[in-house]
C-alpha cells in the first residue's frame, strides 16, 4: 500500500517543466507584452503634458520680462494660464493612465504566476521557500510593473524632455542650449556609476528580504514547538538580527539614490547659475558673449526658466532608477521562484533525488523495524516524509496528516489542548483507558515529573507547556495505540538515556506486529533494526555513478 501512494505521488507531471511560463528572464517577458498598448497612450499624454508646461513657462516668461519693461501683454497671461489649466488635466489623465496600466501589468503577472502554480505538481511546490513565495507576491508583481511602466516612461522621457527644453532655449540663443548640452555626458557619467551600486543593493536587499520572510513562516509553522523548547527569546533575536540586516539594506540602497539625487540638483543649480551670470552680466553690458549680450529681457528670462525643464527628466528618471533595481531583482525572484524551469533548479534536482532514494527503499516489509541512517543533511527526514505522504517540509496544521495506513510522529506533530489523554487519543476514536495508560507508560509519560497529573495532565493550547521531547512521546503514544506503520523522524533524539531506553524498546515491541520506520541518528536504535537504509553510503553510489 505504502509503495502504491508513492507511486501515486510520483504520477503527477512535472507541468511546470511544459508551461508557456518557463524560460528565465520569462517574467520581464510578460511584463513588456502586457504594458504595450497602455504605454503608448502614457507617452503621449507625458509629451503633450512637457509641451504644455514649456509653452506656460515661454509665455509667463514673455508677459513678466513685456510688463518689466512696461508693455504687459495681457492675452500672452491667458495664453499661459491656459496651457497651465490644460497641462494639469493632461497630467492628471496621464498619471492615472500610468497606474491603471501599472496595476493591469502586475495583476496579469499574478495570473502568470497563478497558471505556473497551477500546472506544478505538488512536490514541486512544496519544494519552493513557500514563505518566500508568498510575501514577494505582494510586492514582486507591483515592483516589475513599477519597472516595465514607470521606468519605461522615465527612459523615454529623458530622451525626449531635455530634446524639447533645449529646442525651446535655441530659438533664443543656441549658445544657451549649448551651455546646458554639454553637461549631459557628466551626469550620464555619474548615473551608470551609481546605478551599478543601486543594482547591487537592491540585490542584496531582494535575497535579505526572501531570507526574512523564509525566516518568519517557518517560525510560525513550528511556533509550538518553539514554546515546548522555551526557544521563544533566541528565536526572537534571530528574527530581529535578520530584520536589522533587511533594514540595513533597504537604507543603503535609499542612500545612494537620494546622493543620485543630489548630484542632479548639483548640475542643474550649476549650470542655472552659470546661465544668470552670463545674461546678467550681458544685460550690464559688462562682457560681449555671442548668445548672452544684447539680449532682452523676456529672453533672458526665457532662458532662465526653461533651463530648469531641462533637468526635470533627469530628476524624474533618478528618481525611477530605484525602481529599475527593485524591479530587476523582483523579476529574478519571480523566475527564480516560480516561472523558471523545475528541472534546472536545486528543488528540482532534490526532489528528484528523494524519489531515487524512494525507490531504493521499497519495497518496505510488512512487519519490523528499518531504520534511515546518514549524517545530517543527508535526506533522511525528507525521505521519511516522502515514504510518508506528507512532503518535504514540517506542518503543525491538524489537517495535514501522513497516508492512512500510517501513524507519523516527530517533535511538529498537532497536540490539541485539553488533557493527556485526549492528546494520546486524538485520531484514534474511543478507546479504553487501559490501553492509553499502558501506550503512555511505554514510553514514560507517566513518570514525567514535568507533566505530572498522569492521563489528566492538562495541556495548553497548541502544546504550549510541552517540550519538544514530551510532544513526541505523546506522537509515540499515539502510535502505538493505532495499530498503524508507525514513520517516526528521530523518536530518541530529545530524550534522556532512560526515556530513550523506552522508547526503544516500545519501536521493537511495535516492530513485531507492523512496520516501524525510523529516520535516526541513534546507533543503539539502529542496530536493533532488521533492516538499515544508509543514505551516506547510497549518495555516495549515486556520485559515483554520475561520475
Amino acid at each position: 500500500m505504502l509503495k502504491a501512494a508513492l507511486i501515486r505521488r510520483d504520477k503527477h507531471p512535472t507541468a511546470v517543466a511544459n508551461s508557456e511560463a518557463l524560460t528565465p528572464g520569462r517574467t520581464l517577458c510578460v511584463a513588456h507584452g502586457l504594458v504595450a498598448p497602455g504605454l503608448r497612450s502614457a507617452l503621449a499624454l507625458q509629451a503633450a503634458r512637457a509641451v504644455l508646461r514649456l509653452a506656460m513657462i515661454g509665455l509667463a516668461a514673455i508677459f513678466v520680462g513685456e510688463m518689466i519693461s512696461g508693455r504687459a501683454n495681457w492675452p500672452m497671461l491667458g495664453a499661459a494660464l491656459a496651457s497651465l489649466i490644460l497641462g494639469s488635466l493632461i497630467g492628471l489623465v496621464a498619471d492615472r493612465a500610468i497606474a491603471n496600466t501599472e496595476l493591469k501589468v502586475a495583476n496579469g503577472l499574478l495570473e502568470a504566476v497563478r497558471g505556473a502554480l497551477a500546472a506544478a505538481s505538488p512536490g514541486d511546490i512544496q519544494a519552493m521557500p513557500l514563505g518566500t513565495l508568498i510575501a514577494g507576491l505582494q510586492r514582486y508583481p507591483q515592483a516589475v510593473a513599477g519597472l516595465a511602466v514607470g521606468h519605461r516612461l522615465a527612459s523615454i522621457m529623458l530622451g525626449l524632455g531635455p530634446l524639447l527644453a533645449a529646442a525651446a532655449i535655441m530659438a533664443i540663443s543656441w549658445e544657451a542650449a549649448l551651455a546646458l548640452i554639454l553637461l549631459t555626458p557628466v551626469m550620464i557619467v555619474f548615473f551608470v556609476l551609481i546605478g551599478g551600486a543601486i543594482r547591487s543593493g537592491a540585490e542584496v536587499q531582494e535575497k535579505a528580504f526572501g531570507r526574512l520572510a523564509a525566516q518568519f513562516a517557518d517560525r510560525i509553522r513550528t511556533l509550538p514547538t518553539i514554546l515546548g523548547n522555551h526557544a521563544l527569546m533566541r528565536e526572537r533575536r534571530k528574527l530581529a538580527a535578520r530584520l536589522d540586516t533587511y533594514a540595513s539594506g533597504t537604507m543603503s540602497v535609499l542612500r545612494i539614490a537620494f546622493l543620485n539625487t543630489g548630484i542632479i540638483d548639483f548640475f542643474s543649480s550649476l549650470s542655472i547659475a552659470i546661465l544668470a551670470v552670463f545674461l546678467g552680466l550681458g544685460h550690464l553690458k559688462l562682457i560681449s558673449v555671442p548668445g548672452f549680450a544684447g539680449l532682452e529681457l523676456w529672453q533672458s528670462l526665457f532662458i532662465l526658466m526653461i533651463a530648469p525643464e531641462y533637468f526635470v527628466p533627469f530628476r524624474r528618471y533618478a528618481e525611477q532608477y530605484h525602481a529599475k533595481a527593485e524591479g530587476l531583482a523582483a523579476a529574478t525572484a519571480l523566475d527564480t521562484l516560480v516561472l523558471a524551469r523545475r528541472q534546472q533548479s536545486p528543488a528540482f534536482e532534490a526532489a528528484k533525488a528523494t524519489r531515487d532514494l524512494a525507490d531504493t527503499a521499497s519495497p518496505l516489509p510488512r512487519t519490523g523495524l528499518v531504520a534511515i541512517t546518514g549524517p545530517s543533511g543527508s535526506g533522511k527526514s525528507t525521505l521519511l516524509r516522502h515514504l510518508a505522504g506528507i512532503g518535504p517540509a514540517p506542518s503543525i496544521d491538524p489537517e495535514v496528516d501522513a497516508s492512512p495506513d500510517v501513524a507519523w510522529c516527530s517533535t511538529d506533530i498537532y497536540v490539541p489542548e485539553g488533557t493527556l489523554d485526549a492528546a494520546i487519543a486524538w485520531q484514534n476514536g474511543p478507546c479504553c483507558r487501559t490501553r492509553l495508560l499502558l501506550a503512555a507508560g511505554n514510553v514514560g509519560l507517566l513518570d514525567d515529573m514535568l507533566l505530572p497529573g498522569g492521563l489528566d495532565a492538562s495541556i495548553k493550547a497548541g502544546g504550549e507547556n510541552l517540550s519538544g521531547g514530551q510532544r513526541l512521546r505523546i506522537g509515540l503514544a499515539r502510535a502505538l495505540i493505532s495499530g498503524r506503520a508507525i514513520f517516526a523522524d528521530e523518536p530518541t533524539a530529545k530524550l534522556d538515556p532512560a526515556n530513550a531506553a523506552m522508547v526503544r524498546q516500545a519501536l521493537v515491541e511495535a516492530a513485531r506486529t507492523r512496520l516501524v520506520l525510523v529516520a535516526t541518528h541513534d546507533r543503539s536504535l539502529a542496530l536493533l533494526a532488521g533492516r538499515t537504509i544508509d543514505l551516506e553510503m547510497g549518495n555516495r553510489q549515486a556520485r559515483e555513478r554520475a561520475g
